[in-house]
């Protein structure tokens, strides 16, 4: 089984930064992507950002220009760095893993933007 803990999510002004970190533990041989949704209140969830366990990355559109995500493979934890934070960009944000042919994911962490 693997386990997956998020954590950098909080309260933060508009325009500030936030760091979000997820590292899995247990039965890891090699993480293949790893990566970010979010659920915004009253919305679905959607795609924030992936890494390829080669390091290619992408963001989704809304987010691209502030949005960093990296991956530290010595620790199986993969980051998100936002910054100049947006009211919208309100979320519980789920970090995921891939491993063989299966997706893992955390339990989420909230990010709120408010001023």
């Amino acid at each position: 089984q693997v386990h997956l803990v998020e954590s950098g999510g909080g309260l933060v002004q508009p325009g500030g930064s936030l760091r979000l970190s997820c590292a899995a533990s247990g039965n890891i041989v090699s993480i293949g992507a790893m990566g970010w949704h979010r659920q915004a209140p009253g919305k679905q969830r959607e795609w924030v950002a992936t890494i390829t366990g080669r390091g290619n990355t992408d963001t989704t559109d809304s987010v691209k220009d502030r949005v960093t995500i990296s991956r530290d493979d010595a620790k199986n934890t993969v980051f998100l760095q936002m910054n100049s934070l947006k009211l919208e960009d309100t979320a519980v944000y789920y970090c995921f893993v891939q491993l063989g042919g299966n997706i893992f994911w955390g339990q989420g962490t909230q990010v709120t933007v408010s001023s």
